[in-house]
Formats: C-alpha cells, sequence, structure tokens
C-alpha cells in the first residue's frame, strides 16, 4: 500500500487478470498431481481390499487364516505410505504406532478397524477420482489440439472424446476445441475439490488424532527435560572444575605461605614479609577466579544493566567488530536472560575463533511473549555441530528452556544462528 500526496492511503492495487489465471493454474497442477499420487496408493488399495474379499471367503477352508497376516501386513504398509503421500501435500499425518497382523488381535484394534475403512474409500472413491485426474488432460489435450489434426482423421470418426459428432467443416473443429477448453475449465475449477475430497478420508481416518500429538508434546518434553538436566550437570562440573583446579589451590597456596610467613617471623621478619606479600598475590588471584565463576553462574552485569546493557559489553570485548540491536520493552525471567546472554557470548567466542568474520551482529527482539535472538556473520560458514564448536552446549541450553534453534551455515557463509525463548515470568 502506498501513500498519496495528500497524505491518504491510496486503495490497495486488485490482482490482475494475468497473476488471477497464473495462480489458479498453478493451484490446479498442484491438485492433479495430489491425484495422481493417490491414484498410486489407490491402485494397490484395490488390489489390498480383493485380498482382503478372497481372504473372507476362504476363510472356512482355512486358506484365508493363512493369507490374513500378509493381508493385514500389506493394509498396514499401504496405510504408511498414504501418510507420508498426504505429509507432502500438507500437514503431517502421524499414525498411531504399529498395528497387529495376527488376526485375532486385528479384528479388535481400532487402528485396523479405521485403516480398512480408509481402504474401502480410498480404493473406491480415491481411485475413481485419481484416474479422472489422469484422463482429464489428455481428454483436454485431444480436444483442445483437434483443429491441428482433424483432417488426418478417417472418414466418419468421432470427432470428441466424448464419443459423438463428426466434424465436416472447420466451424465443427473449432467447436470441437471449444469443448477442450471445457475440459481446461473444469480441471481448474473442480480438481482442487477432488484433491481435498480424495485426501480426506487419509487424513481423517489414518491419523492418531489428538492422543497423537499429546504423545508427541509428552515426548518432547521428556527429551527437553533430559537436555535440562544435561545442561545442569554439565555446568556443575564446569563450575567443579573451575574451583577445584583453580581457586582451590590458589587458597592452598595462601594457606601455606601464612604458615611459612608466621613461623619465619621471628627469625627473619623480611622473608615473612615477601611471604605474606605472595599470600597477598594469591589471594586476590583465587578472589578474581572467584569472581570468575560466579560471572559464569549468573552475570551480575545483568542485574545491573539488563539484557542490552551486558550483550553491548560483550560486543565490545569481542574481537570481531560486533553490532547490538536489541529491543526488549520488559525484563525476561533472569534465567532466560543469562540464557541468552550465554549463548551470545558462545556464538561470539566461535566467531572469533573458527568463522575469520570481518563483522558480526547481534539482534534481540520481544514479540509475543518470545524471545528471539540472531546473531550473524560475514565469515566463511561451514559451522558444524558436531564439530566441537559449543553448538551442542547451545543446543542443550536453549532445550532446557523449551526454546528453538536454528542454524544456517552454507559454506562460503554467512553463518546465522536464530534462537526464540519463552520470555517468562
Amino acid at each position: 500500500m502506498e501513500s498519496r500526496p495528500d497524505g491518504q492511503k491510496a486503495t490497495p492495487a486488485r490482482p490482475g487478470i494475468r497473476d488471477t489465471v497464473v495462480r489458479a493454474a498453478g493451484t490446479a497442477v498442484a491438485a492433479l498431481e495430489q491425484l495422481v499420487g493417490g491414484l498410486g496408493t489407490a491402485l494397490p488399495a484395490v488390489g489390498v481390499l480383493l485380498g482382503l474379499a478372497l481372504a473372507t471367503v476362504t476363510a472356512p477352508l482355512g486358506i484365508g487364516l493363512l493369507m490374513a497376516p500378509k493381508v493385514l501386513r500389506a493394509l498396514h504398509s499401504l496405510a504408511d505410505r498414504e501418510r507420508d503421500r498426504l505429509g507432502r501435500w500438507g500437514p503431517e499425518v502421524i499414525g498411531p504406532g504399529p498395528a497387529p497382523t495376527r488376526l485375532r488381535l486385528a479384528l479388535v484394534d481400532p487402528t485396523t478397524r479405521r485403516e480398512l475403512r480408509w481402504l474401502a474409500r480410498h480404493a473406491t472413491l480415491g481411485f475413481l477420482l485419481g484416474t479422472t485426474a489422469v484422463l482429464l488432460p489428455l481428454l483436454a489435450v485431444r480436444d483442445s489440439l483437434f483443429p491441428a489434426y482433424w483432417r488426418l482423421m478417417p472418414k466418419d470418426t468421432t470427432s470428441t472424446s466424448l464419443g459423438f459428432g463428426q466434424a465436416q467443416t472447420w466451424a465443427d473443429a473449432l467447436a470441437v476445441a471449444l469443448l477442450g477448453l471445457g475440459w481446461v475449465a473444469i480441471i481448474v475449477g473442480l480438481t482442487p475439490g477432488m484433491a481435498r475430497s480424495q485426501a480426506a478420508p487419509g487424513r481423517r481416518l489414518l491419523s492418531a488424532g489428538p492422543d497423537a500429538d499429546l504423545s508427541l508434546r509428552v515426548a518432547e518434553l521428556t527429551a527437553t527435560r533430559a537436555a535440562a538436566l544435561d545442561a545442569h550437570a554439565t555446568e556443575l562440573r564446569r563450575i567443579e572444575r573451575s574451583l577445584h583446579d583453580g581457586t582451590q589451590n590458589r587458597l592452598v597456596t595462601v594457606t601455606v605461605l601464612l604458615g611459612a610467613a608466621r613461623r619465619m617471623a621471628a627469625r627473619d621478619p623480611a622473608g615473612a614479609d615477601e611471604l605474606l606479600e605472595r599470600a597477598q598475590g594469591a589471594a586476590e588471584q583465587a578472589l578474581a577466579e572467584l569472581r570468575t565463576v560466579a560471572r559464569g553462574i549468573l552475570p551480575p552485569v545483568l542485574a545491573d544493566r539488563g539484557l542490552e546493557g551486558a550483550l553491548s559489553g560483550l560486543a565490545a570485548n569481542c574481537a570481531v567488530p560486533c553490532r547490538t540491536d536489541v529491543e526488549v520493552p520488559q525484563r525476561c525471567a533472569a534465567s532466560v536472560e543469562a540464557t541468552a546472554y550465554f549463548v551470545v557470548a558462545e556464538a561470539l567466542t566461535n566467531i572469533a575463533k573458527h568463522s575469520a568474520a570481518g563483522q558480526a551482529t547481534v539482534t534481540v527482539r520481544s514479540h509475543a511473549g518470545r524471545l528471539h535472538l540472531t546473531v550473524t556473520d560475514d565469515g566463511r560458514g561451514g559451522a558444524d555441530e558436531d564439530g566441537g564448536s559449543g553448538l551442542a552446549g547451545i543446543r542443550r541450553r536453549v532445550a532446557a528452556h523449551d526454546g528453538a534453534i536454528s542454524l544456517s551455515s552454507p559454506e562460503g557463509g554467512p553463518t546465522t544462528l536464530e534462537v526464540e525463548l519463552p520470555c517468562g515470568t
């Protein structure tokens, strides 16, 4: 929408006829592809349905009982294939899990019953719609091009694809071409609805329903909880290692130096002063290391300056020139801000070490209760999560908050890391 010189908003332009025709043609072509793909599962569905009928008829003779497991396996396999097909043309159709192939269990299994109902519909209506989708383009081409070859046809030959009429003049041939255009109109107008009708039984009967979504959510939360526990354990090991290898050794050194200085105080005051000075230096180093560990747990700068100030500090200390753009009107939960801080810190560290970038950008936005964070650089790309670059740790931190992360890093760059976190309260 554009503004006019008088300040009023101009009426948005309506789509042109050409755009409408192109869009309708694209929709029709996509619908034809879906219908033909449905025919690819409808043909085997007819075979499976005939196999079930044969097994039912021969059950008293015992032959049907031997056929039943194979027919049931074919049914379940075909249903899975249809779920995959439907998932390529729309929302994923999630199955309820493995279905039984033993006849006694299959008779009382709700999944098998739903698949049988789908089979009956798909082998009849689905097959009919798929066959029609194959025939319609052939009829349209045959009749539309009739004026180009009608003189080559033998006399008394039917002119139209419907099986009636004979072309004796050019006017008759052009009338057949108009019929071809009618077929095209039918394709454009009806095939999208036909595709929906063909797919509807599969989406309704082959889906596990709301329970599947709940099960997936439970599985997702279970994995997230496990990732959170792993991230917590990793963080505790890092803190323990930092305290043990750094601060504890410094404090032991302080204790030894103070003991030695006390013993030397009477007989060698100058030596005792030197030891006390060394002890003071070791204590200062231990204090600095303790501050570093504390900042690794929850950076005080977040409480003092907020997320914007904390990220500005990270950008200022980054070896690569970095620009920050933070717009977060309200404060998020402390744990969320800490996660965002550590994600940016790790990302900037990776950029400085591995990317050979000339510039980096950190963008943070808050929208609809979610914190969106993006870190980009103009480096050489090729970032690999399995290459020990810290991306796995970032993913664990984000998963602990039930967040989302995506990485785009083609060879030659640029690299873009996107993280989404719930703002929390």
